[in-house]
């Protein structure tokens, strides 16, 4: 079985079968490793690079949802194309198209951090204003993500806290953190990739989450760029209970 090794990791890990065929002989690199144990791996290069998200049949990670929520929001906003999806006894895998430009944690941009901040603002933004609320047949308010959570089922409901009132309904991305933010090479947004969670919630939702990924990515001290980027003063009630919310589901 062919391997390959995570970058700036020293683990190497096997190639699914799925994915070598998928591949068709291109070059594979993984890209990303998550935490719950599904990986992307890179197919090819330039123009013509896809991308093959997999995951073993034990890790819950929902890729057909996420290629309905792809496919919706292509219409609107910069995301990946679909291009196929399946699986079989080894596993499941989504596979898009690449889109333009590097994720803002890329090495480029860990060193350049303001501009990479500033993009992952106004690119958040952008994504907000142009998904339509109305149309949006995907949920991820309070209610639905408690009901999604397999540890929110199996243990005593956190300490969440009264949920505030809505500021603004929008459509989320569900996992806004930085590193699903791509930036061109002068430092501008060019879309955003994961979306498994996509759908509509109060924006603090979003940028809670998002913004308390800076410190994770680059350091401390970045939050007032992003939120001025974005457009918006810090409201410290919805951001502490959203991320309080992100860590109990």
């Amino acid at each position: 079985m062919e391997t390959v090794q995570i970058p700036d990791e020293d683990d190497v890990i096997p190639v699914p079968a799925a994915v070598t065929a998928i591949a068709a002989g291109d070059a594979i690199r993984p890209v990303w490793l998550n935490e719950l144990g599904g990986i992307t791996f890179e197919l090819g290069e330039g123009d013509v690079r896809r991308f093959a998200k997999w995951a073993p049949p034990d890790v819950e990670l929902d890729l057909t949802g996420e290629a309905e929520r792809l496919r919706w929001a292509a219409a609107y906003s910069p995301v990946p194309r679909v291009l196929a999806e399946g699986a079989d006894a080894e596993g499941r895998w989504l596979v898009t198209a690449g889109l333009p430009g590097r994720s803002a944690v890329a090495r480029r941009w860990r060193s350049s951090p303001r501009l990479a901040v500033q993009a992952a603002g106004s690119g958040l933004r952008r994504l907000h204003e142009a998904l339509p609320v109305d149309e949006c047949p995907f949920d991820w308010s309070v209610a639905s993500r408690k009901a999604r959570s397999s540890r929110w089922s199996s243990t005593p409901d956190p300490a969440l806290g009264p949920e505030p009132p809505i500021d603004r309904l929008v459509v989320c991305h569900g996992d806004p953190c930085v590193p699903n933010t791509l930036l061109l090479d002068d430092g501008t947004w060019s879309g955003h990739v994961d979306f498994d969670a996509l759908g509509v919630a109060d924006r603090w939702a979003d940028l809670a989450v998002a913004s308390m990924s800076l410190g994770w990515n680059y350091g401390d001290g970045w939050e007032g760029v992003f939120f001025e980027a974005y457009g918006i003063a810090p409201d410290p009630a919805r951001i502490a209970f959203y991320r309080r919310l992100w860590d109990a589901t």
